[in-house]
């Protein structure tokens, strides 16, 4: 971006944005070619300092890998943020080679849609779920998407009732996941853990029955730290 696109976005005046564009580029966390300034790789350690003082980071690498290595299919830890869930951790299936990797995704998903949003969703006060639904756009993204509102609710309360949620075809098509809570000491939901599998490989019933109970031993270790 030009620093007056800076400013625009941030809503800051030039004067201010070019002050903080000058201490980022002394810091190294932004580079100036003529007129634009990007970002450089060193932005990537702010997001590791924040997973590498979270005691779940740590603890949830080791079985998830086991997770992963027991099914053959990518296991993933996201946390709740506003409208969106949020890629903390992601071990991929394994690879030609045998030997699955941890990758640090970053990536954000609408949560209304996803596996481990419902069930992030279904642990908030009821008050609290109904504004993060009101603020989220609840498009359709396959045929199968939940998008009407009473009902989408209800499928919400319902994975808080049972535990866990089941996503098939609806945020992708040809895509399915199982999710379960992670609590902490206090009895707080603070991420979820899932299983993504292809629709074509894993059948609904194969994931209640086979991948939903190994799930649940994943993260019960994880529970209360």
């Amino acid at each position: 971006m030009t620093l007056s696109e800076v400013a625009a976005h941030s809503g800051r005046t030039r004067a201010a944005a070019r002050r903080s564009l000058l201490t980022l580029l002394e810091l190294g966390y932004v580079a100036q070619q003529g007129r634009d300034f990007t970002l450089t790789p060193r932005v990537l350690d702010l997001g590791y300092s924040y997973l590498s003082s979270m005691p779940l980071a740590n603890l949830a690498q080791p079985v998830m890998v086991e997770l992963g290595n027991r099914f053959n299919h990518s296991v993933s830890v996201a946390a709740l943020d506003g409208t969106e869930v949020v890629y903390l951790l992601r071990v991929p299936k394994r690879n030609l080679l045998n030997t699955p990797g941890i990758s640090l995704a970053g990536m954000r998903l609408p949560a209304y849609v996803s596996s481990m949003g419902r069930v992030l969703l279904a642990a908030l006060h009821e008050d609290e779920m109904k504004r993060v639904l009101d603020a989220s756009d609840l498009r359709a993204l396959t045929p199968k998407t939940i998008r009407q509102r009473e009902a989408l609710e209800e499928e919400i309360r319902k994975c808080g009732r049972q535990g866990y949620s089941l996503i098939v075809d609806e945020m992708e098509e040809g895509l399915s996941a199982v999710a379960a809570p992670i609590i902490d000491a206090g009895g707080r939901t603070i991420a979820a853990m899932n299983i993504a599998v292809y629709t074509v490989a894993v059948k609904r019933q194969e994931l209640i029955i086979t991948f939903l109970p190994g799930l649940r031993q994943a993260v019960a270790r994880l529970n209360g730290i």
